[in-house]
């Protein structure tokens, strides 16, 4: 087991561990030279490190997704944890252990696994249900399923997270589902298993989270599709338009067009769909966004681009830590003791004077007797 992890290091402290790089960048500086820009990360989360000095006996040495040791100092810098490396060397294979380096949820797999199935099995829809076993029954997508991530970066973005996604969207279709009439529950959960089923194809996760070239290149959303045609074929007594249903509801989850949707919903499965899974992921990018933050001071998040929002830490602020108020300085220091032993006499105190006291001086009496009304004339 690697240590420290991420969520250990502690600044200006010398650190020496292990990371998975996640994106490497050649930089230059102002004179020239060349130092390095990388994003290293582990199971517990992501960190920002340069390096400087001997750049270029590494800079071809090592590239993305690969596992490398390194020794260097922590430090904040904009309000951030950065790693300045001293040292750096690439790690053989043989000294990974990949369950230190990608995040996981925090679920068994496999207790996810028999939850989806259970949820499959209480499908009353015959042609659906008969649609979810052929899809959930392959070797290879039932494998995928459940390890696959929910995406790349923005929601559920770690092993096992679209299962946990598609479970969590599953039960608020249950609560949300009966509260409105017209809703055919077995519909919009068949809708929210398969809306994202695409994803297991359009990312790798084998070392680290990227778009494979399918990914790139079709998107989850027409995978989606594909994998139901192709189930389909094996159950021709599908009613058609059932299906047509189905798949405007892969086709349009994600709601508006400019967020990737062909269409956006046209009928209320749709529509409840497209809110729930929506909610389901911005609430989970709301507590990946607080709980992985490395601002070290004040009590938001950095910008969060996904949400277009800071985050509020509501523990930090309701409980904002203690300062202690420093000791006001007197306004009369007293005096050093004289080193004499014997006392000396006080000294006389001077006359106090009224606060409005006139002025006493030899202009102020010229002025008082310039001021002074004229005496009245007298008459012959």
């Amino acid at each position: 087991m690697k240590s420290p992890y991420v969520t250990e290091l502690e600044p200006n402290k010398v650190i020496t561990t292990s990371f998975l790089v996640q994106a490497k960048e050649i930089r230059q500086k102002k004179s020239g030279e060349y130092y390095l820009s990388l994003m290293l990360g582990d199971r517990t989360g992501e960190l920002d490190a340069r390096m400087f000095d001997n750049v270029a006996d590494v800079l071809d040495a090592f590239d993305r997704d690969d596992f490398v040791q390194v020794k260097g100092l922590m430090q904040v810098f904009h309000n951030r944890p950065q790693l300045t490396i001293h040292k750096l060397r690439l790690m053989h294979e043989s000294e990974v252990d990949y369950t230190d380096y990608f995040p996981a949820s925090k679920r068994d797999p496999e207790e996810m696994w028999r939850e989806l199935r259970g949820i499959v099995a209480g499908i009353g829809n015959p042609h659906l249900k008969a649609l979810l076993e052929a899809v959930l029954d392959d070797p290879d997508i039932a494998w995928r399923y459940r390890r696959a991530p929910a995406a790349k970066q923005i929601h559920h973005a770690f092993l096992g997270g679209l299962i946990e996604h598609v479970l969590s969207v599953c039960a608020l279709a249950r609560m949300n589902g009966p509260h409105y009439p017209n809703i055919d529950l077995d519909l919009l959960l068949t809708g929210a298993i398969l809306h994202d089923v695409g994803k297991i194809y359009e990312l790798n996760y084998e070392r680290g989270f990227s778009y494979s070239n399918e990914g790139q290149l079709i998107g989850h959303i027409q995978i989606g599709l594909r994998i139901v045609g192709d189930k389909l074929r094996g159950l021709p007594d599908f009613p058609p338009l059932l299906r047509t249903l189905l798949e405007h509801m892969i086709l349009s989850h994600h709601g508006k067009l400019e967020f990737g949707s062909p269409k956006v919903p046209h009928f209320p499965e749709a529509l409840l769909l497209h809110y729930l899974d929506d909610m389901d992921s911005k609430m989970e990018c709301m507590r990946a966004q607080l709980e992985k933050d490395r601002q070290v001071e004040g009590c938001f998040t950095s910008y969060s681009p996904a949400l277009e929002r800071c985050a509020l830490k509501k523990d930090k602020f309701l409980n904002p830590p203690r300062v202690e108020p420093a000791p006001k300085p007197s306004a009369h220091p007293a005096p050093a003791a004289a080193p004499s032993a014997a006392p000396s006499a006080p000294s006389p105190r001077p006359p106090e004077r009224p606060l409005f006291a006139p002025p006493t001086s030899a202009f102020a009496d010229k002025l008082k007797q310039a001021l002074a009304p004229a005496p009245a004339k007298q008459e012959t």
